[in-house]
């Protein structure tokens, strides 16, 4: 008997023109299939972690590195540290994501009150790793020491999130993108060159997690790039994605609600998923693939799922990154609908 979801997962950002319309098209469509739901990353949050690079511009301990050095991808001038500036100076303030949570936060309320969204769905906040923010954005031999400073800003940020949304509302998933391209290892142009190791790449996500409080839910998004609706590089099998679960997993004290993996469009083979056999996840996590491509629609969802289901018991199902870069409102609520079709409601 073929493998049927029945639980469905959204990455962050999905392409509608307000907060109030994702609620409203999200649960009309998915109803009970989602266990959270985000705000969709409205305005500038809807090309990622893009919208911080106005906030690095404007720091005082900052500036454009004098060498001219441009992110390929963008064309943002890589930053470095300001002239006259110590390392131990570097300082950054708000950063913006715990202020718009509290926002949609409100918003999130008044959907569920509707009736908008299921009574036990909770708001997930979608953050990026400091890693992937300050590497795609700096350079400079000072760049661990800024790095340092911005993680002590994320910090403050998920300690406001948590101290102004009750906990039982909440989900928080840290979006690992900077880290998966480098634990890959594959040649690549999206991020400037990675040079830190493995460990260095794992190791944060243990600092990170620790600030998020036992019972707000917690989820991992391993992401491979997605600057035009395209990854920036393909995984060549699901292997390089288990390795780095399982190294979370061990870093990690928090317990993990889920992970969630991309899974490219062209692989419905058994060579992409034996990997999966592999992952040690705890009890209770959920693990989400990104099967769902507007590409071929239901009939190639339905055949990553038979093509996963041999190599692990139970999973939900997602796109394999955000709903929002090149995507149109109807491309969304297409995708939104290849979900409904192929995953069951719970009962």
């Amino acid at each position: 008997m073929a493998y049927t979801p029945n639980c469905v997962h959204l990455v962050g950002s999905i392409g509608l023109d307000s907060v109030d319309d994702v609620f409203k098209t999200v649960g009309r469509t998915l109803g009970r299939r989602v266990a959270r739901v985000p705000d969709g990353e409205q305005g500038p949050r809807r090309l990622w972690i893009s919208f911080q690079y106005p906030f690095l511009l404007a720091n005082p301990f900052l500036r454009p590195d004098p060498g001219g050095a441009a992110r390929k991808n963008s064309g943002f001038r890589l930053l470095t540290l300001a002239e006259g500036v110590k390392p131990s100076e570097v300082r950054f303030g708000e950063l913006g994501y715990a202020r718009d949570a509290r926002a949609s936060y409100l918003d999130f309320v008044a959907a569920r009150e509707r009736g908008d969204l299921p009574k036990n769905v909770r708001f997930q906040v979608c953050l990026p790793t400091p890693m992937a923010v300050i590497r795609g954005f700096c350079t400079g031999e000072h760049i661990d020491a800024i790095e340092a400073a911005y993680e002590k800003a994320m910090l403050r940020e998920v300690e406001t999130i948590c101290r102004t949304i009750p906990h039982k509302d909440l989900c928080i998933q840290w979006d690992v993108c900077y880290e998966m391209i480098g634990y890959d290892g594959q040649p690549q142009d999206f991020f400037p060159p990675i040079t830190v190791t493995p460990q260095q790449m794992v190791a944060p996500l243990g600092r990170l997690s620790a600030a998020v409080p036992a019972d707000v839910e917690l989820g991992i998004h391993l992401c491979y790039g997605d600057f035009g609706a395209k990854h920036a590089i393909e995984p060549q099998d699901a292997g390089k994605l288990v390795a780095i679960t399982n190294d979370i997993v061990s870093t990690i004290k928090h317990p993990l609600a889920y992970v969630h993996m991309p899974v490219p469009v062209a692989r419905n083979d058994d060579a992409y998923f034996k990997p999966l056999a592999g992952l040690k996840l705890a009890p209770g996590t959920e693990l989400y693939l990104g099967v769902v491509h507007a590409a071929d629609g239901a009939d190639g969802t339905k055949k990553r799922i038979a093509a996963a289901s041999k190599y692990v018991k139970e999973f939900g199902i997602a796109t394999e990154c955000g709903m929002s870069r090149q995507r149109t409102p109807e491309l969304v609520e297409k995708l939104l609908a290849i979900h409904a079709e192929v995953a069951q409601e719970p009962r």
